[in-house]
């Protein structure tokens, strides 16, 4: 079985200890699937997905919201040491840029 309306964070990626391919969701972290084949790779952690989600509307648990579909502000805090700071706002002086552009730009690499 695999979801109508699947709107997850899926990855396909190489393991090298297990010499296959593994299957990964960003919302369900503990779960993955090992396949010979990416496409078998994605096939399979859609079905554990699906099943899993099937498993906790039976137990009435709640089923965490695709990434995809939230909303997002751009804005979020992090917080950094004295130090760091004080270098980014040098930095951002010395460039003619604000700390929060400086901050964007950093991130976005």
């Amino acid at each position: 079985m695999i979801l109508k309306d699947d709107h997850y964070t899926y990855r396909v990626t190489w393991s090298a200890e297990d010499k296959e391919y593994v299957g990964l969701c960003a919302e369900f972290p503990s779960l993955s699937w090992l396949a010979k084949t990416p496409e078998g790779a994605l096939k399979g952690i859609r079905k554990v997905v699906a099943g899993v989600i099937e498993d906790m509307k039976k137990t009435g648990d709640p089923i965490p919201e695709p990434i995809a579909n939230r909303r997002y502000s751009g804005k979020f805090v992090v917080r950094v040491t004295p130090e760091t700071h004080r270098a980014l706002a040098i930095q951002s002086a010395e460039t003619g840029i604000s700390l929060n552009r400086l901050a964007a730009a950093k991130l976005s690499r």
